[in-house]
């Protein structure tokens, strides 16, 4: 019912900056909470941050608070602002939809962004 799609990602330097953008379609107003995951190489999936529907509830996991910005705009993109980046933020990153849809929930997930922190 919702369909998500990354861009954004790239190989940058340590102490630099990228961001990530996820534009959504479908039924856009089934969604709950946003969010950008990522996964590195011999990891499992994890959470970095989410957004609530109305924008106004963040959350960030620890060890990207301060350097890491999620945010929406009015067409329902959200982005993930991510400074000072850190070899250890290297990973495939996700962009995550949940919500109802008649009263079933449901989880939508985007293909993926590789990020790759390194000189």
């Amino acid at each position: 019912q919702v369909q998500l799609v990354e861009s954004g990602g790239g190989l940058v330097q340590p102490g630099g900056s990228l961001r990530l953008s996820c534009a959504t379609s479908g039924s856009i107003f089934s969604i709950n909470t946003m969010g950008w995951y990522r996964q590195a190489p011999g990891k499992e999936r994890e959470l970095v941050a989410t957004i609530t529907s109305g924008g106004i509830t963040k959350y960030y996991t620890d060890s990207v608070k301060g350097r890491f910005t999620i945010f929406r705009d009015v067409k329902n993109t959200v982005y993930l602002q991510m400074n000072s980046l850190k070899p250890e933020d290297t990973a495939v990153y996700y962009c995550n939809a949940h919500g109802f849809f008649n009263a079933i929930a449901y989880d939508a997930w985007g293909r993926g962004t590789q990020v790759t922190v390194s000189s």
